[in-house]
């Protein structure tokens, strides 16, 4: 299947409905009636009503009357009452461990400021035991209601924090993954101070007399390691069942992981095995160029476990994020001047991955945000692409958020994935600007009309848990570009609806090298289905948001029943 065809979205009008069915005239394990059925399959049904699973697959879509006839002794029947069926939503891009553990930590996302933040703390160290661990994630000082002072580039000093956890370490990570804030104990268990040099790729956050503020970014935070260390983790099963529940809860079925270790693949194995792990994921390696060409050939899986657990592609990092001035770019950061930005994984590095993922056979993903980053990622690819010859590669940029404009047809002409979330977007709308520029912002920043119009393959996502793993938000944000303060963020660059829905179903499934079994509803897929409360292709685009998942069915079970 062509990357064009991927993107075009063409709903062909039948005049005459006729039910695809399977060849034998089995009962059904499950029967959906009464509701709206989107394929999104190109020349699909139209109008269709019900869909009727057996044995993990899709055996007919069609009217009520047609699929009722499915029915059996046995057969569960769940009545739609008017619900919006869809193709099994696919997260492009997400961390799923961490979306677990994250239900763990202080939750650091909604607080107002800095001060908030640290009352957060102070409570949980009231119920921590003496030198316990504390953390917390997604604090993002660009979306607080007020700066911190004193302050560097908008980051707090440790101060406040150190005076309300004198004896227990904390390490709060930021929303974006990409920068982390310690308090004066975590910093004196790993050994820094001002003589502390930046590593490669990092930087310790410093004030004008050169003494670390407890903020350190992008490769520095890994410095922060032995403050970790005796603290009690929690048990991988129980964090991989917490990231399960919340995607079902959530309405997806399909998950692309953007980075794990060999363990955890071992972990999900064994999980699959036991029949508890039921979310099909698309597993990204991430480990040194030494490790991945002991274990690629060893690790190499598709469809394990009833098409539970795929392993067939390589994360590499090649620059951090923007709002913690990571992003790698070709002009220095208007609001931080002396920087450019950081190329956190060094370039003969992501050379040679690319090289082992081509004789390896495995698909490559580059995290790239900046423009530098995804130019330097894109020559990467072009000339990988070269040098082995004419194949069907489909590699992924994943988040491609800021582009030269030279760079945007590149991605149709080489063909390579654009892995992007549309939340990302509208969260970071309100301070791009102030980022990058106007000029830049305009020209290059999330340019999904842009890329499409060139021939690319976007798919979405929502980087859980940078942002909630929540499809529905996302997907509103693709089609409104509406950002929390009312303003909308370069609206040209909207996708239609039917483009935002193709990217979280067949483009994604695309991106996995599995758009034969997922990404439309269709006889002899798999029976994944999200149903929703309202159908987000007709509704007023300002109702979107208060769209509730109904049901997540993976595999022809319900895993998942929610409110209407």
């Amino acid at each position: 299947m062509s990357s064009r065809r991927i993107q075009t979205a063409l709903l062909i009008p039948v005049m005459l409905f006729v039910v695809a069915c399977a060849r034998d005239s089995g009962h059904a394990d499950l029967v959906l009636l009464g509701g709206t059925i989107v394929t999104v399959q190109e020349g699909g049904p139209d109008g269709a009503t019900a869909l009727a699973a057996r044995d993990g697959r899709i055996v007919a879509v069609g009217s009520d009357e047609e699929v009722r006839g499915l029915v059996g002794p046995d057969t569960e029947v769940m009545d739609l009452d008017g619900a919006l069926a869809i193709p099994g939503l696919i997260g492009g891009h997400a961390h799923y461990m961490r979306v677990g553990q994250s239900r763990l930590e202080l939750d650091l996302t909604t607080v107002a400021n800095w001060d908030a933040a640290v009352t957060m703390v102070e409570a949980a160290v009231r119920d921590a035991e003496p030198g316990q661990l504390i953390l917390g994630r997604g604090w993002h000082q660009e979306k607080w209601d007020q700066r911190p002072e004193p302050n560097v580039d908008g980051l707090p000093y440790h101060r406040s924090l150190s005076a309300v956890s004198p004896d227990n370490p904390v390490i709060l990570t930021h929303a974006s993954g990409h920068a982390t804030y310690a308090n004066a104990r975590a910093m004196e268990l790993a050994g820094i101070d001002a003589s502390s040099p930046d590593p490669e790729g990092g930087e310790i956050v410093r004030d004008p007399a050169g003494n670390p503020i407890g903020a350190f970014r992008e490769t520095a935070s890994a410095l922060l390691a032995p403050a970790r260390e005796g603290s009690i983790a929690p048990d991988p099963r129980r964090v991989a069942l917490l990231a399960q529940e919340e995607a079902f809860s959530k309405g997806i079925t399909s998950f692309h992981d953007a980075g794990a270790g060999w363990s955890t693949v071992d972990l999900w194995k064994e999980m699959v095995d036991e029949g508890i792990l039921k979310i099909r994921i698309y597993s990204m390696i991430r480990a040194s160029p030494e490790s991945l060409a002991e274990h690629l050939g060893d690790y190499r899986v598709i469809g394990y476990g009833d098409d539970r657990l795929t392993v067939r592609a390589i994360k590499v990092s090649i620059d951090g994020a923007l709002g913690s001035h990571g992003a790698w770019l070709l002009e220095p950061y208007d609001d931080l001047p002396s920087s450019a930005g950081f190329n956190t994984t060094p370039l003969p590095d992501v050379v040679e991955t690319a090289r082992l993922a081509m004789q390896h056979d495995y698909q490559f993903n580059v995290h790239a945000i900046g423009d530098r980053g995804n130019r330097e990622t894109l020559d990467i690819f072009e000339e990988a692409y070269a040098a082995a010859g004419p194949g069907d590669y489909r590699w992924r940029i994943e988040h491609a958020q800021h582009l030269d404009p030279q760079d945007v047809p590149r991605f149709g002409e080489i063909g390579v994935i654009a892995s992007m979330q549309g939340v990302h977007a509208t969260s970071d709308g309100p301070w791009i600007e102030q980022k990058l520029g106007m000029r830049r912002s305009e020209q290059g920043a999330y340019v999904w009309r842009r890329l499409l119009d060139s021939g690319a393959t976007i798919m979405n996502g929502t980087d859980a848990p940078v942002e909630d793993v929540d499809p529905i938000a996302s997907y509103y944000s693709t089609v409104s570009r509406r950002m929390a303060n009312g303003g909308t963020l370069f609206p040209d660059q909207r996708m239609t609806r039917m483009e935002a829905l193709r990217s979280y179903t067949i483009n994604a499934a695309f991106g996995a090298f599995e758009e034969d079994l997922k990404g439309t509803l269709e006889v002899g897929k798999l029976a994944d289905v999200t149903v929703l409360s309202q159908d987000i292709l007709t509704i007023a685009e300002e109702l979107i948001p208060e769209t509730a998942v109904v049901a997540t069915i993976v595999g022809g079970e319900i895993v998942y029943r929610g409110g209407a």
